[in-house]
């Protein structure tokens, strides 16, 4: 009976300090990882960009993000520019793009794209073993404030 007693008093103790030591580290946790509203409200401030420099960032605006090619035969090959302009203060940079799959390939200039000025991404669609309706994706990483852009090429092929 006294063993029994003097688990239940140790088991006791030992749940008591084990409840106070992991309510202490969650208050130490949630007291030092508090996001302000600022940081969630603009993940860019998160990372450490100013909001003047922000204002400076590239950018990538397309009149059209999406080209629809028709109808073409098994086979064919799809060419189709999309122009961008850069409307931002500093150079726009395109550091990859990548279709969906090897029958999308997009061509680009690794030349950065001054603030003010255009440029263009060609996607090139090989139908060859396709059929049916077809839509295709390239996404493209960038420096600019959306980082990172997608283009659509879609199309029917019989």
């Amino acid at each position: 009976m006294k063993q029994f007693l003097l688990f239940a008093v140790l088991s006791m103790l030992g749940l008591s300090s084990c409840s106070n030591e992991s309510s202490k580290n969650e208050s130490t946790l949630t007291d030092s990882t508090l996001l302000s509203t600022d940081l969630v409200n603009n993940p860019r401030t998160a990372n450490g960009i100013a909001p003047e420099d922000l204002e400076a960032m590239p950018t990538m605006e397309f009149p059209d993000t999406v080209f629809n090619f028709g109808t073409i035969k098994e086979g064919d090959i799809v060419v189709h520019e999309f122009e961008f302009k850069n409307n931002g203060k500093n150079p726009l940079i395109i550091s990859n793009a990548k279709g969906t799959c090897g029958c999308t390939a997009p061509e680009y200039s690794t030349e950065p794209i001054p603030g003010g000025k255009t440029g263009v991404m060609k996607i090139q669609f090989n139908s060859a073993g396709k059929f049916g309706f077809q839509n295709k994706s390239v996404s493209i990483t960038t420096n600019s404030k959306r980082g990172i852009h997608v283009l659509y090429i879609k199309g029917e092929v019989k």
